[in-house]
């Protein structure tokens, strides 16, 4: 079974880190564009950070820029976010995708359906 299992979500002060981690099942990682989204509630979803399956390149949101890292292991099949500096705004539920096709060029304005999504783990930043 297609599968893409996040953890490591929680509450944390605004300032403190969290690293979530993607456990990807079922395929074979190399062949897919690899990424995180986040939707916080009355938001629409928001592109967080890519990683291109060519080179292992990553992109990131503005809003996350400097603070977020993206990593990708093929071998092991994890995908990790290692999130500092974090504040109430980045309070949201993260989910970890998927996709063959779609670019990192276009990962932050697809508004469409993707390969594969994880469940969601919800990252709350609160004082």
């Amino acid at each position: 079974q297609l599968q893409l299992v996040e953890s490591g979500g929680g509450l944390v002060q605004p300032g403190e880190s969290l690293t979530l981690s993607c456990a990807a099942s079922g395929f074979t990682l190399d062949y897919y564009t690899m990424g995180w989204f986040r939707l916080a509630p009355g938001k629409e979803r928001e592109g967080v950070s890519c990683i291109s399956k060519s080179d292992g390149s990553t992109v990131y949101a503005d809003s996350v820029k400097g603070r977020f890292t993206a990593l990708r292991d093929n071998d092991k099949k994890m995908v990790y976010l290692q999130m500092n500096s974090l504040k109430p705004e980045d309070t949201a539920v993260y989910y970890c995708a998927a996709d063959q096709t779609l670019k990192c060029s276009n990962w932050f304005r697809w508004r469409g359906s993707l390969d594969k999504w994880g469940q969601g783990t919800l990252v709350t930043v609160s004082s």
